[in-house]
C-alpha cells in the first residue's frame, strides 16, 4: 500500500502519468523485489544481480517507489552523487519535474537501479532478452568448477502494449527458440489501452501464442494472491529448459473502485476525491500525503537488503578466489564491467595495398572485423538472417554459432527481425558485452528504435549496415537506400562512419573499438571500391577526424573543394585528377563522419574548409539534406533528389548524375560563380 499511495501521490501532485499500473501491480512487484530479486540495494550494480525490467515504462513510479523504499544507492558518478539515495522522497514529490530522478520513463544512467530505458512498449522485452543471452554467455566463458559467478535471472513486467508491438513478438520467438531459462516476463493482463478495453483491437490467446515460441506459461487470476506470485516465481526457478510467461489478471486502479477505467492507466490522475477514495479503501489515512509509515523501510532492509548484501558479499569474496585462481579470465570480466578493451586489441587489424580494381567496403569489413574479434574475446553479434551478405560472421576457430546446446557462441543469428535485433543487442550492451548486429542500410528504419534508445542510453552498441546506396542496382527503389543516412546522422550521440576505401574502414573500425558511451553505425557498399594509393593520397587515419584533406592543390590555396563519402569519394579523386592536368587548384576532402568532423575545433575545421574557399561540391548518393552545412548554401550538392530506380549499376549511376562528367561541370560551374563574386 505504500508503493501504490506513492504512486497516487506522485502523479496527482505533477498532474500527470499513469497511476493505475502501480496501484494494480505493487504486489506482484512487492513479492519479487523482497522475497526473490538477488538485488544489492547498497551496489546496484553488483554483476550477478538479478535484472528487473519495467517494460511498461509508463508505470516508472512503480519503480521510482521500489528504489526509494528498498534505499537504493547511487553509482554513477557523471549523473549522481555517489553513495547518495538515488531516489529521495523529494525526488518522487518532483516525480515528472526538471531535473528530478523520476522523469515520466525510467532512464538508464540518470537513476540508479533503472536497468534500461524503457517507455516505447515492447523495447524493454527486448532488452530482457538480450540480458538473459548475455548472462548464459558470460556464465559458458567464465564459470569453472567451484566458480559460479554469473547464473543471475532476468525479470520483465509488460503489459497488454507491450503483446500487441512487433518487437515483443520477434523477441519471444528468439528467446523461446534459445530455450533461455534464466527469462521470466510477468504480463500484467489487465485488458485496458488508452482507446478503451482490448476487446475491440486484441482478442488473441495470448498463452497459446507463448506456448507455440515454446514458453513455459502459467496463469494467476489475483495480482494480490502473493503466495500464489510467489510459488509461480519458484516453478520459474525450477524450470530449466525454457523461458517463463506468467499471466496475471489484475484489474486497473484495483482498490479505487470508483476509478475502474482507461484514465488511471493511461495519463490522468485519479483526481483528489478519487484519491481519497482508494486510500480509504487500503486502509490509508486519506488525507496523508507521501507517507512512508514507521517500519516499511526496515522492512524492506531486513529482506532484500539483508538478502541482497549477503549474495554480493559472497559474490565479492568469490571472485577474490576466482581472481586468484584464473587471473586471466578474472581480468577480462574487470576490463568487461568497465567498458575497456583488452591489451594488443588491433594487432590483427590489417592492411590494404593499393588496388585500382579494390573490394567492397562490406568485405574488407568483414576482415577486419575478424582480425579485430579474434583480439577481443567479448566482442560478439551477427545479423538478421544477412551474414553471408553483410560479411559479418566470424570465422576464425572457436568463434561458434550462439545456440540452445551452445550459449556461448560468438555469431549470433537474429533471423529476419531486424527490430528484435536492435533490442537484443542493446541488452547485450547494458550487460557491458560489446554487441553488433548487422543488415542492409534500407532497414535500419525497422531497427531505428533502439537506435535510437542506445544513443539515449549512451551504449557503444555496433550496426554494420551495408549495401548503402543505389549500388544495389537491380533490386530497386525498395532495397535503395535514400533518405536513411541522413535519418541516422539526426540522432544525437549516434556516430556514422561511411568509409570511402579499405582502409579507411579499418581506421574506422579502430575508433569504433575505442568508443565508451556513444553507438556507431559503419556504412558500407556491395560493390568494389579501388583501393587507394596512400603514398599518393593522405593517409587513412585522417579519418579518425571526421574529415580530411585527401587530396590538395601543390601552390596554395584550392580553387574548389570536391567533398564526398563512401563509393563517391573516387569520383572526386577523378574529378580531381583531371582538374589538376588542366592547371585547376582543386581538392578532394573525405568525409565519411560528420559527428566526428562536429567534434573538431574550428582551427581545424577551417584547415579542411577554408572559409575563403567557397567553391564547393558535395558528392554523396543519398539525400542532399544538409550538406549545405559544408558547401554552403550556394554550394553544388550531387545526391538523390527522388527514390532509386531498378536496373544496372552503371546505367543507375549514369541516370542519377555519378559520374565524373557530372562533377567536374559542377566544379567548373563553382568555380566560375566564386570568380563572379570575387569580381
Amino acid at each position: 500500500n505504500t508503493i501504490r499511495t506513492l504512486a497516487i501521490d506522485a502523479v496527482q501532485q505533477a498532474k500527470s502519468g499513469h497511476p493505475g499500473t502501480p496501484m494494480a501491480m505493487a504486489p506482484v512487484v512487492y513479492t519479487i523485489w523482497q522475497r526473490f530479486l538477488r538485488f544489492d540495494p547498497q551496489d546496484p550494480i553488483w554483476p550477478n544481480r538479478d535484472r528487473f525490467v519495467l517494460s511498461i515504462g509508463h508505470a516508472s513510479m512503480l519503480l521510482y517507489a521500489m528504489l526509494h523504499l528498498t534505499g537504493v544507492r547511487a553509482v554513477n558518478a557523471d549523473y549522481e552523487r555517489v553513495g547518495e539515495p538515488t531516489v529521495t522522497l523529494g525526488d518522487i514529490k518532483r516525480f515528472r519535474q526538471l531535473d528530478s530522478r523520476c522523469p515520466g520513463h525510467p532512464e538508464y544512467h540518470w537513476t540508479s537501479g533503472v536497468e534500461t530505458t524503457t517507455g516505447p512498449l515492447g523495447q524493454g522485452c527486448g532488452n530482457s532478452v538480450g540480458m538473459a543471452i548475455a548472462a548464459r554467455w558470460l556464465a559458458h566463458h567464465f564459470n569453472r568448477p567451484d566458480f559460479t559467478l554469473f547464473d543471475y535471472d532476468v525479470f520483465a513486467l509488460c503489459g497488454d502494449g507491450d503483446m500487441m508491438e512487433g518487437v515483443a513478438s520477434e523477441v519471444a520467438s528468439v528467446a523461446g527458440h534459445l530455450r533461455l531459462s534464466n527469462l521470466c516476463w510477468i504480463y500484467d493482463s489487465n485488458r485496458v489501452t488508452i482507446e478503451g478495453p482490448t476487446d475491440i483491437t486484441f482478442t488473441e490467446d495470448v498463452a497459446a501464442r507463448f506456448m507455440g515460441y515454446g514458453w513455459n506459461v502459467m496463469r494467476l487470476g489475483d495480482a494480490n494472491d502473493t503466495e500464489r506470485i510467489s510459488r509461480a516465481i519458484e516453478i520459474f526457478r525450477r524450470t530449466d529448459d525454457r523461458p517463463t510467461l506468467i499471466i496475471i489478471d489484475s484489474h486497473i486502479g484495483y482498490g479505487a473502485p470508483h476509478k475502474q477505467d482507461t484514465a488511471a492507466a493511461h495519463g490522468e490522475p485519479l483526481g483528489e476525491d478519487e484519491v481519497r477514495l482508494a486510500k480509504e479503501s487500503y486502509g490509508w489515512p486519506a488525507d496523508a500525503q507521501f507517507l512512508v509509515p514507521d517500519g516499511v523501510y526496515e522492512h524492506f532492509r531486513a529482506g532484500i537488503g539483508q538478502r541482497g548484501r549477503q549474495l554480493r558479499e559472497e559474490w565479492t569474496a568469490l571472485f577474490e578466489r576466482y581472481r586468484s585462481a584464473h587471473p586471466e579470465l578474472a581480468d577480462q570480466i574487470a576490463r568487461i564491467q568497465r567498458r575497456e578493451l583488452p591489451d594488443g586489441w588491433d594487432a590483427d587489424l590489417p592492411t590494404f595495398p593499393a588496388d585500382d580494381k579494390g573490394i567492397a567496403s562490406r568485405e574488407s569489413s568483414g576482415l577486419v572485423l575478424n582480425g579485430l574479434a579474434r583480439r577481443y574475446p567479448w566482442l560478439i553479434g551477427g545479423a538478421a538472417d544477412l551474414a553471408p551478405s553483410t560479411k559479418t560472421r566470424l570465422t576464425f576457430e572457436g568463434a561458434g554459432d550462439l545456440s540452445p546446446g551452445n550459449p556461448g557462441g560468438r555469431n549470433l543469428h537474429f533471423g529476419v527481425r531486424e527490430h528484435a535485433m536492435g533490442a537484443i543487442v542493446n541488452g547485450l550492451a547494458l550487460s557491458k558485452i560489446r554487441a553488433f548486429g548487422s543488415g542492409f542500410l534500407i532497414f535500419s528504419d525497422y531497427m531505428k528504435p533502439p537506435i535510437r534508445l542506445a544513443a539515449l542510453m549512451e551504449l557503444p552498441v555496433i550496426y554494420v549496415f551495408t549495401h548503402d546506396s543505389i549500388g544495389v542496382g537491380e533490386d530497386g527503389p525498395t532495397h535503395q537506400p535514400v533518405e536513411q543516412l541522413i535519418a541516422l546522422r539526426s540522432i544525437p550521440g549516434l556516430i556514422t562512419l561511411r568509409p570511402a576505401d579499405a582502409n579507411e574502414v579499418v581506421e574506422a573500425w579502430r575508433v569504433i573499438a575505442q568508443l565508451r558511451h556513444q553507438p556507431a553505425c559503419l556504412i558500407l557498399s556491395r560493390q568494389a571500391l579501388p583501393t587507394l594509393d596512400r603514398t599518393r593520397y593522405a593517409p587513412a587515419s585522417g579519418l579518425a577526424r571526421g574529415a580530411y584533406v585527401l587530396a590538395d592543390a601543390e601552390d596554395g590555396l584550392p580553387e574548389v573543394i570536391l567533398i564526398g563519402s563512401g563509393s563517391e569519394v573516387q569520383l572526386c579523386i577523378q574529378a580531381y585528377e583531371e582538374l589538376t592536368r588542366e592547371g585547376t587548384r582543386a581538392r578532394v576532402v573525405s568525409m565519411p563522419s560528420w559527428e566526428l568532423f562536429e567534434q573538431q575545433d574550428q582551427a581545424y575545421w577551417d584547415s579542411v574548409l577554408p572559409p575563403a574557399v567557397t567553391a564547393r561540391v558535395a558528392v554523396e548518393q543519398a539525400s542532399v539534406i544538409g550538406w549545405d552545412r559544408y558547401v554552403g548554401r550556394f554550394g553544388a550538392k550531387i545526391g538523390m533528389h527522388t527514390f532509386g530506380s531498378s536496373a544496372p549499376l552503371k546505367d543507375l549511376l549514369t541516370k542519377f548524375g555519378f559520374t565524373p562528367d557530372k562533377v567536374l561541370a559542377a566544379a567548373r560551374e563553382q568555380i566560375a560563380k566564386a570568380r563572379e563574386q570575387r569580381a
